[in-house]
């Protein structure tokens, strides 16, 4: 059965300099676009079918990404190789400077992605991994599956199930899928803590998330545990529990925004999710010290040399 996507898409400054190849499945739709983006130019994209991006070039100095509407230029980050874009979850873009590009745009249905995924990993663990976003720098073997599903778009010589064990393959790889739950938290039990890569998942997805704050059950979910080994495990790591160490990282995100300086005290508190300035502050003060406005008219006042 073929599949026709829903996408709802704004662009300026961007235009297609090749014609789009393109071919529905079942449950699949994949695209490749060879296209240009000017200084300045934007992108806005929203799914209600999750969505894979594979760059065939890199285009992390060029090309910044944020799922968070209105968001300053902090809070954007470069955009990798390839991303895996859950359903539903808003992707905004824009361009540093002019660069010419090509990509395979793969949107799958929810649906055929669990038929895929649920034998092998349960249907619990693989709607899990269907919700967490991925976002991956060295594509090594994503590359060289995209660019085989590409040929098959521009010159289709195969019945559609090679392409479709080729977009299979591809989700597999970029997806977020931790390995066995019982053998990944009996092997971290041994090692008594998360390893670096899980801990830079978790700065990674707050930073995304704009530094709103994170259930302990969601930090779990993005590095593959169980809510109670993961709060375990944490400890032993950081000597922190998770929300105490998530409450340091956004006062960090917040020195930042108070350092740009066309931000108040109250609008930082907004943006990164506080119920008010008062409770920021309050918050502020008992990890840095001092009050934010207090913190960055002496950071001013360091730069200027006293």
């Amino acid at each position: 059965m073929s599949f026709r996507h829903s996408m709802l898409s704004r662009t300026e400054g961007i235009r297609p300099i090749e014609p789009v190849r393109w071919r529905s499945l079942d449950g699949i739709a994949g695209v490749f676009w060879v296209a240009e983006g000017r200084p300045g130019a934007t992108g806005y994209y929203l799914s209600p079918d999750p969505r894979i991006v594979v760059f065939f070039n890199d285009v992390s100095s060029h090309i910044r990404m944020c799922n968070h509407e209105s968001r300053p230029p902090s809070h954007y980050r470069p955009m990798t190789r390839a991303i895996y874009v859950p359903a539903g979850m808003p992707l905004w873009t824009d361009f540093t400077s002019m660069h010419r590009f090509s990509h395979l745009d793969l949107h799958v249905h929810r649906d055929r992605l669990l038929r895929f995924l649920s034998p092998s990993l349960g249907s619990s663990a693989a709607k899990a991994a269907l919700r967490r976003p991925a976002e991956v720098a060295d594509v090594g073997p994503v590359e060289t599956l995209a660019t085989l599903l590409v040929k098959e778009l521009s010159d289709p010589a195969r019945h559609g199930v090679y392409c479709e064990s080729l977009v299979g393959s591809i989700a597999a790889a970029l997806l977020d899928i931790p390995v066995e739950t019982g053998a990944s938290e009996s092997a971290q039990t041994e090692r008594r803590g998360l390893t670096a890569a899980q801990m830079d998942r978790l700065v990674a997805r707050i930073d995304a998330e704009g530094g709103r704050r994170l259930t302990v059950a969601e930090m779990a979910a993005t590095v593959g545990l169980s809510e109670s080994w993961f709060a375990s495990l944490f400890r032993e790591t950081t000597g922190q529990t998770p929300l105490q160490w998530q409450l340091g990282h956004r006062i960090a995100l917040a020195k930042q925004l108070l350092l740009r300086g066309d931000l108040t005290v109250a609008g930082v508190a907004s943006q990164l999710g506080f119920t008010d300035q008062a409770h920021f502050t309050k918050t502020f003060r008992q990890i840095a010290a001092e009050t934010p406005a207090a913190w960055r008219e002496a950071q001013r006042t360091a730069e200027r040399g006293g």
